[in-house]
C-alpha cells in the first residue's frame, strides 16, 4: 500500500478564471493520475491537506473526490481515506470464461472466499428460471471476489441439486466451473448476461469495504447447458472501476 503523496501541484483555486472549481480540481488530480504521477493504490492526501494547498473550501473538495469516484478513476476504502484505482479487468461476455481464469490471463491475481452456503426454498421468479416447483430447494452460494487481495465483488449463486447433489461438500473457494465439469460431468453451453448499473448498498457494500450507495454494476447470468437446463443463475455484484466491458464484434455486409 503506498502512502499519502504530496506529488499533487495543485495551484490555487482562485487562480483558476473559468468553469466550477471542483471541475478544476477534478482536472489537476486527474491529469495526475493519467500522467502517471499518481499510481494505482496511492493514498490520496487528506481532505485538509487538499483545502491547504489549494484554497478550496471542504464542499468544493468533496464534489472533485465524488466526480473522480463516480469515473472510476479513485475510491474510498471505508476509514482510510481515498485511493487511485488499480486497473479495471476486462470482461467479454460473448466469451464463456470464469472469473478465475480471464482474471489471470490478465495477468492479475484472481481469489474467491465463500461467505455462505446454503440451501433455500425457490421464490416464484427462481421456480420459473429452473422450471421447478416453488418451494422446491435450491443451492445458494454467497461469495466475494478479489483482484490482487482488493475485494471487487459480491456473488450469489443458485444451482439445481438435482443436478450437483452434494455441491456444497465441495470446497467453494476456487472454479465452481471447473468442479461442475469434473465432478458432475457439467458443461456450460450457453450464457444469458444482463448487465446494469446499481448502487451497492448494505451488506453488500459492507463485505466490499465502500460506503452505502457507492456506484456499481450488477451482472445477472444465466448459464445453460446442452440440453437447454439452467446450470447456474448467478448475481454479481461489481465495483464499478473494477471492470470494464469489452465486446469485439465482427460486422459484415
Amino acid at each position: 500500500m503506498r502512502k499519502p503523496t504530496d506529488m499533487v501541484e495543485l495551484p490555487h483555486l482562485a487562480e483558476q478564471s473559468e468553469g466550477p472549481q471542483y471541475l478544476a480540481l477534478r482536472d489537476r488530480i486527474a491529469l495526475s493520475i493519467e500522467m502517471g504521477r499518481l499510481q494505482p493504490e496511492t493514498r490520496l492526501p487528506s481532505e485538509r491537506s487538499f483545502q491547504s494547498g489549494t484554497g478550496a473550501a471542504r464542499g468544493t473538495i468533496r464534489e472533485a473526490l465524488a466526480q473522480l469516484e463516480s469515473e472510476g478513476l479513485i475510491y474510498r476504502r471505508d476509514r482510510s481515506g481515498w485511493y487511485v484505482s488499480p486497473p479495471a479487468v476486462t470482461y467479454n461476455p460473448t466469451h464463456w470464461a470464469g472469473f478465475m481464469s480471464y482474471v489471470r490471463a490478465q495477468g492479475r491475481v484472481p481469489g474467491t472466499e465463500t461467505l455462505d452456503k446454503t440451501t433455500l426454498p425457490a421464490d416464484a421468479g427462481l421456480a420459473d428460471i429452473f422450471r421447478v416447483a416453488p418451494g422446491d430447494m435450491l443451492l445458494c452460494i454467497k461469495r466475494r471476489r478479489t483482484i490482487d487481495g482488493r475485494p471487487v465483488l459480491v456473488e450469489r449463486i443458485m444451482v439445481d441439486p438435482a443436478l450437483a447433489p452434494d455441491l456444497l461438500d465441495h470446497s467453494l473457494d476456487g472454479s465452481l466451473t471447473d468442479i461442475l465439469k469434473a465432478h458432475y460431468g457439467i458443461a456450460v453451453a450457453r450464457n444469458r448476461v444482463d448487465i446494469r448499473p446499481c448502487a451497492l448498498i448494505r451488506e453488500t457494500a459492507e463485505q466490499l469495504g465502500v460506503k452505502s450507495g457507492a456506484p456499481g454494476l450488477k451482472v445477472t447470468r444465466t448459464s445453460f447447458d446442452e440440453a437447454g437446463r439452467v446450470v447456474e443463475y448467478d448475481r454479481e455484484y461489481w465495483r464499478h472501476d473494477a471492470i470494464r466491458i469489452h465486446v469485439d464484434l465482427n460486422v459484415r455486409a
